[in-house]
């Protein structure tokens, strides 16, 4: 197999949703198991990775735009909106 690059990386992760982020995140780590940890596909996949662990407790990986407000009738009992830059705590 042909040595894994940040594009191949960028491929898997770019679609990701939260719903398959944890299975996506197990793709990204076979694709770099095999790379020194000093190279830099192999930080771009680190890095990937964090982002895909934050996504896998949020609802979106949206960075843009306005986020709904904590204040939203509801809110409490059932979040609507946690980007993968702020997730929602695991459950304990």
């Amino acid at each position: 197999m042909a040595e894994p690059t940040k594009e191949d990386i960028d491929a898997l992760v770019g679609a990701a949703t939260p719903h398959f982020a944890m299975q996506i995140r197990a793709r990204v780590r076979a694709l770099i198991r095999d790379l020194p940890d000093d190279h830099p596909v192999r930080r771009h996949g680190d890095e990937q990775i964090a982002l895909l662990e934050r996504l896998a407790f949020a609802s979106s990986k949206a960075e843009e735009g306005p986020l709904e407000p904590p204040t939203r009738l509801g809110w409490d009992e059932l979040p609507s909106h946690a980007p993968a830059a702020d997730p929602l705590p695991p459950k304990a």
